[in-house]
């Protein structure tokens, strides 16, 4: 007679820290509005930045909205996880919204453009990050000329810069096709990745930022 077998203590898996990213206009915002109404135990960080507001965005929900002197100041009092000019505007991630999340024991989902998760990856290498993208370059130039919130050259300008960062797909772990008119499956299979990384043998552990 054989002796009984011992299970693996199954505690709880720990907090991840997703990173969703990619570029101007691939939809991470749209989705990550969807992915709130999905009510999971998820805290969703909160980025800080010195652009004005579009319409429709709500101050601390979409962004922080703060004037330039203010972004600084907290620039320069390390409050900002990671900081960036791009488009010749502010943003950065402030450290408590990290942070404190993933202390509270909860996964922590950060929006963040290419070259801010490339920051994140530096410094917390055990990040899960995922690349949103177009399901081609003209779904990504409509969506610009939809939002009617840049000029000719600006959209050129993002276009050319969209290049470059599709080209850095292989840096992330996984990659989310966001195609038009198909959001849901989008928003199904970013869930379903975060579902299966909690269930690794050897999970992420993210050190406390």
């Amino acid at each position: 007679m054989t002796g009984a077998v011992e299970l693996p203590q199954a505690g709880p898996a720990p907090p991840l820290l997703v990173v969703l990213s990619g570029p101007s206009a691939s939809g991470k915002g749209t989705l990550v509005a969807a992915l709130r109404k999905l009510e999971r135990p998820w805290h969703f960080a909160v980025t800080a930045t010195t652009r004005p507001k579009r319409v429709g965005e709500v101050d601390g929900e979409d962004y922080i909205f703060l004037d330039v002197s203010t972004f600084l100041r907290m620039r320069e009092r390390d409050e900002l996880l990671e900081s960036a000019q791009v488009y010749d505007r502010w943003y950065g991630v402030p450290r408590q919204q990290v942070r404190d999340p993933l202390i509270a024991g909860k996964d922590v989902i950060l929006e963040i453009d290419v070259q801010g998760a490339a920051t994140i990856r530096s410094i917390a290498p055990e990040a899960l990050t995922i690349f949103v993208m177009p399901a081609s370059m003209d779904e990504l130039r409509s969506r610009l000329a939809q939002r009617g919130t840049e000029d000719d050259a600006e959209m050129q300008r993002r276009l050319q810069e969209a290049s470059v960062e599709l080209s850095r797909i292989d840096e992330f772990d996984y990659r989310v096709v966001n195609r038009n008119g198909a959001l849901d499956d989008a928003v199904q299979e970013i869930d379903a990745i975060i579902a299966a990384e909690k269930c690794r043998v050897n999970p992420r552990l993210v050190q406390m930022l």
